[in-house]
């Protein structure tokens, strides 16, 4: 059985308010039933491992429909000129990728060889302005 926070309260940290995190994770993460490799509710297959920070709050959810469930405002996507920020983890390693470094890697983490779902590049556009 898997575990996670299933609500996040207000999940706004840009201007340093708190909530409810996974306390499993370096990072502010928040996602529905989300197991220990940030698979969650709506993407669970063997290589979905990531999740990715989103602009407008600051927070790790590992999909936008987590976004979407549980933030109490519209996403925004990561800018063109801002693609050399930190804003995939890996579930598997921890390691934090910068939106152009994940869009380079090829479908596997650059540290721990993790495979990562082909199928994320469809939703591409709803994390990343121009990808």
């Amino acid at each position: 059985m898997t575990t996670g926070v299933d609500d996040c309260d207000d999940p706004t940290t840009v201007d340093g308010d708190s909530a409810e995190f996974d306390n499993r994770f370096d990072v502010p993460l928040c996602g529905v039933d989300v197991d220990a490799e940030t698979r969650c509710e709506h993407y669970h297959a063997d290589r979905d491992v990531i999740a990715i920070k989103f602009p407008c709050c600051g927070v790790y959810h590992p999909c936008f429909e987590c976004h979407e469930t549980l933030a109490d405002h519209e996403p925004e996507r990561w800018s063109l000129g801002r693609f050399d920020e930190p804003a995939v983890l890996c579930g598997v390693c921890g390691e934090r990728l910068t939106v152009a470094a994940y869009l380079d890697a090829d479908h596997a983490c650059p540290s721990c060889s993790a495979e990562f779902n082909p199928g994320c590049a469809l939703h591409a556009h709803l994390y990343f302005d121009a990808a």
